[in-house]
Formats: structure tokens, sequence, C-alpha cells
């Protein structure tokens, strides 16, 4: 992949290059190949993204009478792989006994 990230980044300056450029010619390429470069060592300093769950704001879940309401995410066992994110979800209201109500993420179903 970065092999050809490098050959397209430096190709078309190459072939604006090979019949003796005019200034504008040789000005684009060497902007070109210098932000082709520029990119791709911007990408490969970047850290990797780390998979994190968060909520923000949650929203409103009401259960009652053993019911069960959630909004946000739920994931089965241990979160299951990749970023999950909730925002402006609000509150959460369980009435009654066995029921469940909750906001944000949830592991447990």
């Amino acid at each position: 992949m970065t092999v050809a990230a490098v050959l397209v980044i430096v190709s078309t300056p190459v072939f604006w290059l090979f019949d003796g450029p005019y200034t504008g010619q040789l000005v684009g390429a060497s902007v070109q190949a210098a932000t082709g470069v520029g990119a791709l060592v911007w990408a490969w300093i970047q850290p990797a993204a780390e998979a994190r769950d968060s909520a923000v704001r949650t929203g409103r879940a009401e259960a009652s009478g053993g019911g069960s309401a959630h909004t946000g995410i739920r994931r089965r066992g241990a979160g299951g792989s990749g970023a999950a994110r909730v925002e402006q979800s609000g509150d959460a209201v369980a009435r009654g006994q066995g029921s469940n109500a909750g906001t944000g993420i949830d592991y447990t179903g």
C-alpha cells in the first residue's frame, strides 16, 4: 500500500517534467510532490486510534413492571470490538421489581 502511494505521489510531477517543463509546471510539480510527501509522513506519524466506548449527555430510558429500557449502546459480554460512542441520549428511570433502565453503554446484554 505504501509503495503504491509513493508511486502515485511521484508519477504526476514526473510526467510534467519529461518534456522540458515551463516555470509553472516546475512549480506545480514541486508543490504537488512536497504536499504528497508531507501527507504521507503525517499519516505515518499519527497514533493508532484506540477503540473506546463513550456516552455523552445520555437520553431518557424508562422501564416498569419488570421491563428493560436502554438508550445508547448495548454490547454482549466483555464489550466486543471497535469504538462505540453515545451522545445526548438523557435520563433513565426503572419502576417496579425487576425493572432495568439505562443510558449510555451496557455490556451486560
